[in-house]
């Protein structure tokens, strides 16, 4: 089953997420990932970049359960400089649509003093519902 985006009656359009998602299968839960490698190597410097890695972590997770991006329900960013992250909107969006597509999720985003890996700029965390 695919999952259905919720968006009650007489709401303003979400912008980049969904209000909420239903769906039916086999739930996976993808622990927070941050922007290094598989070789736990921090190629990107920039919130840009590591965000990216950090969403194709996840990507490769959902992927290896036999899933795909259109099958996560809930992303949970965890972000160190807010401002950072609104400066660059654009690039974000664009960023987020080479792994993602133009699917989106629930999301919610936490600004946080610091990550447990001094040189991460961003955690996100994943659920899945991957087809039975």
């Amino acid at each position: 089953m695919s999952t259905l985006t919720i968006h009650p009656e007489g709401w303003k359009p979400a912008k980049g997420y969904a209000n909420g998602m239903v769906a039916e299968g086999r739930v996976l839960f993808v622990g927070g990932q941050i922007g290094w490698t598989a070789d736990q190597v921090f190629e990107a410097k920039d919130f840009i970049g590591q965000m990216k890695q950090a969403l194709q972590n996840i990507a490769d997770v959902v992927h290896a359960a036999g899933g795909k991006v259109e099958d996560i329900t809930r992303l949970t960013w965890y972000v160190t400089d807010k401002k950072e992250y609104v400066a660059h909107q654009g690039e974000v969006g664009r960023a987020y649509r080479e792994v993602m597509g133009y699917h989106f999720p629930a999301m919610t985003m936490v600004v946080v003093s610091a990550l447990v890996e001094d040189d991460a700029k961003v955690e996100i965390e994943a659920t899945a519902v991957l087809p039975s």
